[in-house]
């Protein structure tokens, strides 16, 4: 998906700057592109580059947990069980909401379950405009998958969904609706 809506802001004229694990895609020609391989590398890259945008589409999906501990090399198989001891990750998007920002957040909130009412409640912990609500538990849509179907929840209440279709399609109406929502912030500080 962020690779979709980095494509569909490429090309409606904006500048990108596509911060990004390992996938197996082409990154988008004509932006500004960070391979990074861990979310504390994420999160670095983040705050490197969060003085340069006016808005932040925040849709990789960064494990919530990591390993302790990593071993230098291989683990070799026992005959015993084994435990592996996980800390949480740093939060990216949840690191933001206390800082005076001059940019617009837009995070997603890949769920499985009670959809509407955990990317209600993502949107106003972590003080983003606007949430991007997905159902990552269906096979047909959003992770591993071309297709997706999300709901756009804002600050102010509104909602909007957007029906099953390809993520290109989709990535082209979130970028218009973002576009739009910067139009208005404008309009207001004038």
């Amino acid at each position: 998906m962020g690779y979709a809506i980095a494509e569909a802001a490429l090309q409606a004229g904006h500048d990108v700057t596509l911060i990004s694990g390992p996938v197996n895609l082409d990154p988008p020609h004509g932006g500004r592109f960070i391979s990074i391989s861990t979310g504390d590398e994420m999160f670095d890259a983040i705050d490197r580059h969060l003085g340069d945008c006016d808005v932040l589409v925040m849709c990789a999906a960064v494990a919530d947990y990591k390993p302790k501990n990593i071993s230098p090399g291989k683990i070799k198989k026992r005959d015993a069980n084994f435990s592996l001891e996980l800390v949480p990750t740093r939060d990216i998007l949840g690191s933001l909401s206390k800082q005076d920002r001059r940019f617009l957040v837009v995070g997603f909130a890949a769920e499985t379950n009670d959809i509407e009412e955990n990317a209600q409640k993502k949107l106003r912990d972590k003080n983003c405009d606007i949430i991007v609500a997905n159902d990552v538990g269906r096979a047909n849509s959003g992770m591993e998958s071309d297709e997706n179907e999300v709901t756009i929840l804002f600050r102010n209440g509104e909602k909007e969904k957007i029906s099953s279709a390809p993520k290109k399609n989709i990535a082209r109406a979130l970028v218009k609706i973002i576009a739009n929502m910067c139009e208005k912030c404008l309009t207001k500080k004038m």
